[in-house]
């Protein structure tokens, strides 16, 4: 009797240690089930939030005219479209140049006219063929007017505004998003400038060794100098504590810049060529006969005294006795002194004697500092004297005193593909750079070799333009890149769900099976 009690107790233990055994093994099994789950949705949700794909947008475009006192230029600029740190990182991609005069031309001669308009059409034909048509509703067209339209505006209001207002009807009616068409202030002019050249250089983005667009450690912003028809502009960054009306304080990725930026109206190659043969004109009363130093020996020639005297630059330096429509004939003498003196005298040296931080015309300027890069105006002026790029002072002065002293025959000789009109004023030109960069800036002989001639960098125009679009970048709204997900959304959300359901009921056996192992 005993025997049967004791073998049924072992046999019941036995049995009671097997269960407790597989109770043991499927709550563990569970429990694995369980995290190879919660792993399998932690797994599939970042594979799905960090393995995206981005497809850009593709490319977006501006275009940008650039309606300069003798000529007009047509920039197309394209960047991606998702940008790059709420500045676009922009690029040239086509520019096309209209023939004839500036805009501020208007209306002065219809077969002129019809000439000008027409190579417009051209140019806005050439670019819309390189624009995709789905990007046409979105291409916003600026149009920017610099300084001989100033002039014009300043002289005749009513005109300025009858050509404008042709202008913005022209270009509404072109199948982009028109935004605009106005005259920019020369301190506008002046500070696209500076940006263009610097965006130019990489002092703002650089790419790194992963290909990403990051800011150059240490980089140093280079200083700006642009000589246009009818005015120049100078623009550099300065010390944090400047201060003044010249003074603007720019954000451009990120970053901030104390820019000290000013625009001398009528002091462009063109008007103050005016400015030096009023200054001339006004002295003699023989216009038969004016000898003029700068332009070389040989040379002549014979133009409308309201060439001269028509400008808003020049009316100060009226005759007393004025007739528009008499002829003023001017003599060449190819004499380097007296063209040197003569071009000085129109620049307001006066003015700053005795003022500290002062360039001329009693204009405020902060003491220059980095390097400059002089382009436009600028560099047409020294190709010419063959110091383009950077040359010291003494090379610069020794080219303008040679090139000065040739007469007619040999100029045309040493100098060829240039027209007569640019070709006889290359003296001119060449002193008034030297006494603008000396006299008035304040660049000296050491200073001098910062200075860098440049008509473009990495095959893109130095334009203030190109910096317009940068900055006008920011305002058109940013597109976002297209996603693509590793695993499709339906798939997604199943193996989520399916997954999910699976480790709430293991857990639920879990929790039953633990109680009833416990108890």
């Amino acid at each position: 009797m005993i025997n049967k009690e004791s073998q049924s107790s072992d046999h019941l233990t036995t049995a009671s240690r097997r269960g407790v055994r597989m109770a043991k093994v499927a709550i563990a099994l569970a429990a694995a089930f369980m995290l190879a789950s919660i792993a399998v949705i932690i797994s599939i949700a970042v594979v799905q939030t960090h393995k995206k794909t981005y497809i850009s947008r593709g490319l977006k475009y501006g275009i940008v005219l650039d309606a300069g006192s003798s000529r007009t230029t047509v920039y197309l600029y394209e960047w991606p479209a998702e940008k790059e740190n709420n500045t676009g990182v922009v690029s040239e991609t086509t520019k096309c140049q209209v023939e004839g005069p500036g805009i501020s031309d208007l209306g002065k001669n219809g077969d002129q006219d019809e000439k000008t308009l027409k190579s417009l059409k051209d140019c806005i034909a050439k670019i819309t063929e390189v624009i995709p048509s789905h990007r046409h509703n979105s291409t916003p067209v600026f149009l920017g007017a610099t300084a001989g339209m100033r002039l014009l505006h300043m002289k005749d209001e009513e005109t300025s505004n009858a050509i404008l207002k042709y202008v913005r009807t022209y270009l509404s009616s072109l199948p982009f998003n028109f935004q605009n068409a106005s005259i920019i202030s020369g301190q506008e002019e002046g500070l696209y400038g500076w940006i263009t050249v610097n965006y130019l250089k990489g002092n703002f983005l650089e790419k790194n060794l992963w290909n990403a667009w990051v800011h150059p450690h240490g980089a140093e912003t280079v200083g700006s100098l642009d000589l246009g028809g009818a005015s120049t502009q100078i623009a550099f960054a300065t010390s944090d504590d400047a201060k003044g009306e010249d003074i603007i304080k720019v954000s451009l990725y990120g970053y901030e810049y104390n820019i000290y930026t000013h625009s001398f109206l009528c002091y462009g190659k063109n008007e103050a060529e005016k400015r030096v043969l009023a200054k001339l004109a006004k002295k003699s009363t023989s216009w038969a006969n004016l000898k003029h130093p700068c332009y070389p020996s040989g040379y002549n020639i014979s133009m409308l005294a309201e060439e001269v005297f028509g400008s808003e630059c020049t009316k100060n330096d009226l005759p007393t006795k004025y007739s528009p429509k008499r002829y003023i004939t001017f003599f060449g003498q190819s004499n380097p002194e007296q063209c040197k003196f003569l071009v000085r005298s129109i620049f307001d040296l006066t003015s700053c004697q005795g003022t500290e931080n002062c360039s001329f015309d009693g204009v405020y300027q902060p003491p220059l500092s980095g390097d400059f890069m002089a382009y436009a105006g600028f560099y047409w002026t020294a190709l010419a004297l063959k110091v383009e790029g950077s040359k010291s002072m003494e090379t610069f002065n020794t080219n303008m005193k040679l090139l000065c002293s040739k007469d007619w025959k040999t100029l045309k000789t040493s100098i060829k593909d240039i027209k007569d009109i640019h070709l006889k004023s290359y003296c001119y030109s060449a002193n008034y750079v030297h006494s603008i960069l000396a006299d008035g800036y304040k660049f000296n002989t050491d200073n001098w070799k910062n200075l860098n001639f440049q008509k473009e960098v990495n095959k893109t125009s130095i334009a203030w333009s190109l910096g317009y679009m940068l900055a006008l970048s920011n305002m058109i709204p940013a597109e976002g890149k297209i996603i693509t997900l590793p695993i499709n959304n339906v798939l997604f959300t199943g193996l989520l769900l399916l997954f999910s359901a699976l480790t709430i009921i293991t857990l639920t056996y879990l929790v039953i099976a633990l109680v009833r192992f416990c108890y």
